[in-house]
């Protein structure tokens, strides 16, 4: 058995450009891994997929996107053997941290190298995209900014460590649902967009934004009252991280955001969790 951590993921800056023809829409996101982490077991087996999620309502078959990420990497392959993957959760699910489509990217990566395929990263990434926009991401392992539906990416250099910590009010939200609810001017041009540059940590801090906030702020007021006690807690700044629900707080450093956790966690009405950049 091989035991892997699969990483959550905040969003830093997050643009919405412009609707596609296909009903998608066009981004542009600052993508930054961060250490917390879903713990998953890969068994190989004799041929079949099982996955396990124990503790969870999660399916456990074609439904559940790492047993698709299973079966694409051993069809690509043209490979008949089979694999036994258990997933202990600890990301929140339907959160907005990318915790799904990191348990596929790391499914990819971890099968391909116990299996031998020797599929560089380039096609792992590829596959990834079938399966969900984050998944390339995922599996380039860097920080990165993302475009068109979040498949097309550009490494992010230079980023400084980052701490934070996080707020999850115990609910979950519906990405679709918060894109249909985006009230745009859409036309299907995208917008043109000029990235900015980040090289230190107030440079983040003062850019910080994220569209989809105000959908998701409005279904939920209770997200502004969150995002305002991370400032409280001392916060340099704040932001909800992809379609929500799940809000951040960036701090100065390990001390302070140690203390905000502390603080945080004696409500014991959310979950709370501290976490640093993984560069």
């Amino acid at each position: 058995m091989v035991t892997k951590k699969s990483p959550a993921k905040v969003n830093l800056h997050l643009r919405v450009l412009g609707k596609r023809k296909d009903g998608y829409h066009d981004i542009a996101t600052l993508m930054q891994r961060i250490s917390l982490y879903d713990e998953m077991e890969f068994s190989l087996r004799d041929k079949g997929i099982v996955v396990k999620c124990p503790g969870t309502t999660l399916p456990e078959n074609e439904d559940n996107i790492v047993y698709r990420a299973a079966k694409t990497l051993f069809l690509h392959a043209s490979c008949l053997s089979g694999v036994e993957i258990t997933i202990r959760k600890k990301i929140p699910i339907a959160a907005g941290l990318g915790g799904g489509s990191s348990n596929a990217a790391t499914t990819l990566v971890t099968l391909n190298d116990l299996m031998g395929f020797n599929y560089n990263k380039d096609e792992l990434m590829k596959m990834g995209a079938k399966l969900g926009a984050d998944v390339p991401f995922f599996v380039s392992g860097k920080t990165a900014w993302a475009f068109g539906i979040g498949d097309r990416l550009q490494v992010a250099e230079n980023i400084p460590r980052l701490w934070f910590v996080l707020i999850n009010p115990r609910f979950d939200i519906s990405t679709k649902m918060v894109y249909e609810s985006l009230n745009l001017r859409l036309t299907n041009e995208a917008k043109k967009y000029i990235v900015p540059w980040f090289y230190a940590v107030d440079d983040i801090v003062r850019k910080l934004h994220n569209d989809l906030e105000k959908v998701t702020l409005n279904l939920h007021p209770i997200l502004k009252e969150l995002k305002e006690l991370l400032i409280t807690c001392g916060a340099l700044g704040s932001l909800m991280s992809g379609s929500g629900p799940t809000v951040f707080g960036i701090f100065a450093d390990k001390k302070d955001a140690l203390k905000a956790e502390e603080r945080l966690k004696a409500k014991e009405k959310w979950l709370v969790f501290r976490a640093h950049s993984i560069n």
